[in-house]
C-alpha cells in the first residue's frame, strides 16, 4: 500500500539519485508525492553526474590528453552513471517517432529490447554531437570544458522536471513514465526552472563575464525549448511520456545546450 504521508527530507533526493543514476541509494517511497520531490530534485542528480564528468574531463586534459580524447571520457562518465537509461530513452524515442505506426504498435516497438535504424542514428548524431561540443570547450580551457559538462547534466534533468509537470499525461499505465507523470506543479517546475537558468549565468559570469552568463543561461533556456518541443511531438504521437520519452527529453537538452555553449 502507497504511503500518502508527506515526503520527508530525503525522500525527493532517494528518489532521484535512486532512479536517475546508479549509486546505490535505497528509494523507500515510489508514490506521487516521493514522485513529486524527486523529480523537483532531479537537476541535484545532475549535478552530481555532471560533476564527476567535469572532473574527468579536467583530469584528462590535465594528464596530457588531447581535447577530443578528454571530451569522449566526460561524455562517458554520464553515460556510465546512468546505465545509459537517457541514451537508451532516446534511441527508443526515434525508433517510436520513426516508425509512422499508430500509437499503441510504436509504444510496443519502443519497449523492444532491441534498436532499430532511427534509433541508431538519432543515437550516434547525439553522441557525435555531445562530444564535439565538448571537445571545443576542453580546446578553449579545462575550465570551460568542465562547467559545460556540468551545465549539460543539470540541463538535462531540469527538462524532466519541465516534462513531469502537471498536466503531460502518461501514456501507459505502467512504468517509471506513469509513475511521474504529472506530478511536478507547473509553478514548482517553474520555480526550479528559473533558479537554474539564474544560478547558470551567474556561474558563467564568473569565467566569462556578462557574455559568458548569457550564452550560460541561453544555453539551458534553448535545451529546454528544444526538449519542449520533443516532448509535445512524443504527446501528440504517443498520448503522453513514458519512460523513454523522458529520456530523449534530457539527452535532446544536454545536447543542445552544449551546442549553444560552443556559440560565441
Amino acid at each position: 500500500m502507497s504511503d500518502t504521508s508527506p515526503p520527508r527530507l530525503l525522500d525527493g533526493p532517494r528518489f532521484a539519485f535512486g532512479t536517475l543514476t546508479v549509486l546505490r541509494v535505497r528509494v523507500h517511497r515510489w508514490d506521487r508525492e516521493a514522485a513529486r520531490a524527486g523529480m523537483l530534485c532531479a537537476p541535484l542528480a545532475g549535478l552530481a553526474v555532471g560533476g564527476a564528468a567535469a572532473l574527468t574531463g579536467a583530469a584528462g586534459v590535465a594528464a596530457g590528453l588531447a581535447a577530443p580524447l578528454a571530451a569522449v571520457a566526460a561524455v562517458a562518465v554520464p553515460a556510465v552513471l546512468t546505465r545509459a537509461l537517457h541514451l537508451d530513452g532516446l534511441a527508443d524515442t526515434a525508433d517510436g517517432l520513426g516508425s509512422g505506426r499508430p500509437a499503441d504498435e510504436a509504444l510496443r516497438i519502443m519497449k523492444r529490447s532491441d534498436i532499430g535504424p532511427f534509433g541508431v542514428v538519432t543515437l550516434l548524431l547525439a553522441l557525435a554531437a555531445q562530444a564535439a561540443a565538448l571537445a571545443q570547450a576542453f580546446a578553449h580551457s579545462p575550465v570551460r570544458g568542465a562547467f559545460a559538462a556540468l551545465l549539460c547534466a543539470v540541463t538535462a534533468r531540469l527538462a524532466l522536471v519541465l516534462g513531469t509537470r502537471a498536466g503531460v499525461p502518461a501514456a501507459r499505465p505502467e512504468g517509471l513514465g506513469a509513475a511521474v507523470a504529472g506530478a511536478v506543479p507547473r509553478a514548482a517546475a517553474v520555480a526550479v526552472a528559473a533558479a537554474v537558468v539564474l544560478l547558470a549565468a551567474g556561474a558563467g559570469a564568473l569565467s566569462g563575464g556578462p557574455a559568458g552568463a548569457v550564452r550560460a543561461a541561453a544555453a539551458v533556456l534553448v535545451g529546454c525549448l528544444a526538449a519542449e518541443a520533443l516532448l509535445r511531438r512524443c504527446v501528440r504521437r504517443f498520448g503522453g511520456v513514458t519512460g523513454d520519452v523522458l529520456g530523449g527529453l534530457a539527452e535532446t537538452a544536454a545536447t543542445v545546450s552544449l551546442i549553444v555553449l560552443c556559440l560565441g
